[in-house]
């Protein structure tokens, strides 16, 4: 299974950018989307993630800005990123967990938000 995430890039402060990662390959079925990004100590934290039901969970520093949405139908995972600000600058990673849980991730995308 491969993931390909994109969408990521420079923006100013206030701004939004969407992310996109699809699956592709041997795909099993999929049940928890995510998108992590990464401390100063290099740990990959929750941004938020969504069931295969769709519930949702976030971050409390990116509540009210960033959304998470998925395409079953297509295997992608979307981020949709609001009110950005300075400290949102990061790589941001997409992590695919299957039922009998195996887990996946993605090259990463960065994004970088100008004061």
């Amino acid at each position: 299974v491969q993931l390909q995430a994109s969408g990521g890039g420079l923006v100013q402060a206030g701004g939004s950018l969407r992310l996109s990662c699809v699956a592709s390959g041997s795909i099993r079925s999929i049940d928890n989307m995510g998108w992590y990004r990464q401390t100063p100590g290099n740990k990959r934290v929750l941004v938020a993630n969504i069931s295969g039901g769709g519930s949702t969970n976030y971050a409390d520093s990116v509540k009210g800005r960033f959304t998470i949405s998925r395409d079953n139908a297509k295997n992608a995972v979307y981020l949709q990123m609001n009110s950005l600000k300075p400290e949102d600058t990061n790589v941001y990673y997409c992590k695919v967990t299957t039922f009998d849980l195996y887990v996946f991730w993605g090259q990463g995308t960065l994004v970088t938000v100008s004061s």
